[in-house]
């Protein structure tokens, strides 16, 4: 993996903590999903006319895409209801790599060398390590255990969908924003359909108008880059260097949203740095 592709997924993972952040920050997590998809939407529809369409290899599994990207973004919101993020969101993003390096080789033909292996293997751990590590208050509740776990499969499914359609589109960035424009039209209706006998509920979206459109180009920015990286380097080695996002994540759980944290989070902050290393020097 060359080390432009490399910063440019880091540099991913800040945009993808940095959205997710957003929304757990809100009272209205749900709402906030929606309005983060509907600006990613209106970004989307502003930027396609000036880019050359996807190959039409692609257009199923943009179809796919958009149904597993819905079922993606109801989960975000359920498990960040039921935990904290600096719970949910390791295991959320700690457990999909493994899946998609275990199943790359036969599904994909794509395998690994044993560097790549160990730097997946590091990154993995200390981010799951840092979903238990340094916690107060007793063992983590079970629901948001399950919710993240159960979207952890989400993430993996999504990772092998749009890295073989990216590949076959022949244009990443357009590919991807055809898939959140796709995908936001279920989430507005879903929106509609829940929010809109709120009370306030225009004055509540107004209000959250800078987090639609700043979540939502963040979450645009995070996904093209990986896209495009997933098109110059093997899926399974993208996939673990994108979820280093949570040392950035667990960084704003900490100091902005000020959530508990131990100090051996640090350590396993140091073991996904290790694993970087040794991607890079595989």
């Amino acid at each position: 993996m060359s080390t432009t592709v490399m910063i440019a997924v880091l540099f991913s993972a800040l945009l993808h903590a940095s959205w997710n952040a957003v929304v757990k920050s809100g009272r209205e997590k749900g709402l906030d999903i929606v309005l983060v998809a509907t600006g990613s939407a209106a970004i989307a529809a502003a930027v396609l006319p000036f880019l050359t369409p996807p190959a039409q290899a692609s257009w199923h599994f943009l179809g796919v895409s958009a149904l597993i990207h819905l079922v993606y973004f109801v989960l975000v919101g359920a498990a960040y209801r039921a935990g904290d993020m600096g719970h949910v969101y390791p295991l959320m993003r700690g457990t999909p790599p493994l899946l998609v390096a275990l199943a790359s080789g036969p599904l994909i033909g794509e395998t690994l060398k044993p560097a790549g292996w160990f730097g997946i293997l590091f990154i993995c751990g200390g981010i799951l390590a840092m979903a238990f590590v340094g916690r107060r208050g007793g063992t983590p509740a079970l629901r948001p255990t399950l919710l993240a776990l159960a979207n952890a499969l989400v993430i993996a499914g999504y990772t092998f969908v749009d890295g073989l359609g990216a590949r076959a589109s022949g244009s990443p960035a357009a590919y991807t924003l055809w898939g959140f424009l796709l995908m936001a039209l279920p989430m507005m209706v879903y929106g509609v359909v829940v929010y809109s006998r709120t009370p306030d509920i225009a004055l509540r979206v107004r209000s959250r108008l800078p987090i639609a459109f700043g979540g939502g180009a963040c979450s645009i920015g995070a996904y093209v880059i990986t896209l495009w990286a997933m098109t110059e380097a093997p899926i399974a080695l993208v996939s673990a260097l994108r979820e280093t996002s949570i040392i950035f994540a667990v960084a704003i759980s900490t100091f902005v949203l000020k959530e508990r944290s131990g100090w051996s989070r640090t350590a396993a902050a140091g073991v996904i740095m290790a694993g970087i290393a040794v991607l890079k020097l595989s």
